[in-house]
């Protein structure tokens, strides 16, 4: 079996393209199309089906996808328990973290590990909250960073950290001169919100439903950036983690304001598989994002 060539596989898959696995890999577009030919023929049928611009799974693609995805995940452990041996500490580590943790909290703490251990190699994929509890169950993430962690009978947590939540408006708007506002303040506002399916939209609609407010959604995305993009072309307001918008409250785009009944915050865990023997590059890794000595 042609290991390089599952990864290969793998990387158009999640990467979404032949053209970005090519850049991963060092290779030619030519050299990734070539080897997915090989790969298709060896299992008798093709494995993308490209429609527009976007590739998708044929079924016997989803097989070879989650076969390889096992495969390589066995072969690192096994790469790990021989650098173990060899008491090296090396590796890699592979972690799957939601849009606004992964694009605004995790950069300082990727730096200072990998200033202290450059030899072992982090990757980072954003990802949705439902994909990434199923990725660490199947081991193929290390790690995953959620929101609002939930309890599930394959995966531990463990805190990373708390977000407080704020309300942002845009400059011109009458609440931009405010000190604090009062959730009461908010009934029948313009909103704008994540989607409905995502843990944040969740507990915020809890919290305003707890004080009986009533807001008027106006717009629903599934990543922070268009909902500051929204808020800051006047849409509406938007209540969102107060780490995600340090550049646009610098710039000038965005005001933030505290909610007077808070703080409201966001509990961030990180998720790893109930039962695995994490690698050394892992917990290492692990000990830097929860700032504790192994």
């Amino acid at each position: 079996m042609d290991i390089d060539s599952l990864k290969l596989f793998c990387d158009v898959i999640q990467l979404k393209g032949f053209t970005q696995a090519a850049a991963a890999n060092s290779i030619t577009q030519s050299a990734v199309s070539q080897r997915l030919k090989a790969l298709e023929k060896k299992f008798g049928g093709p494995l993308i089906e490209r429609h527009g611009n976007e590739l998708f799974l044929t079924r016997t693609g989803e097989a070879v996808y989650k076969g390889s995805r096992r495969i390589l995940a066995e072969m690192r452990e096994v790469e790990e328990q021989l650098h173990r041996i060899d008491g090296k500490v090396s590796g890699s580590v592979r972690l799957a973290a939601i849009y606004s943790v992964g694009l605004y909290e995790l950069d300082p703490s990727v730096k200072r590990f990998l200033k202290s251990y450059p030899e072992i190699d982090v990757q980072i994929e954003y990802s949705r909250e439902n994909k990434i509890y199923q990725d660490v169950a199947n081991s193929s993430v290390d790690l995953g960073i959620v929101a609002y962690p939930s309890n599930k009978p394959q995966l531990r947590w463990v805190p990373f950290r708390d977000d407080e939540l704020v309300l942002i408006c845009a400059p011109d708007h009458p609440f931009a001169q405010r000190d604090s506002i009062a959730l009461k303040a908010l009934a029948g506002q313009p909103f704008v919100s994540f989607q409905r399916d995502i843990p944040t939209r969740r507990a915020l609609d809890e919290i305003l439903k707890k004080n009986g407010v009533a807001v008027l959604i106006k717009a629903e995305f599934d990543n922070i950036e268009l909902i500051k993009r929204a808020v800051e072309i006047g849409i509406g307001i938007a209540i969102v983690p107060s780490t995600t918008i340090t550049s646009q409250i610098q710039a000038g785009l965005l005001k933030a304001i505290p909610l007077a009944e808070g703080p409201f915050t966001r509990p961030i865990a990180i998720l790893y598989r109930r039962g695995r023997s994490l690698p050394p590059a892992v917990k290492k890794f692990m000990a830097v994002l929860t700032e504790r000595e192994e």
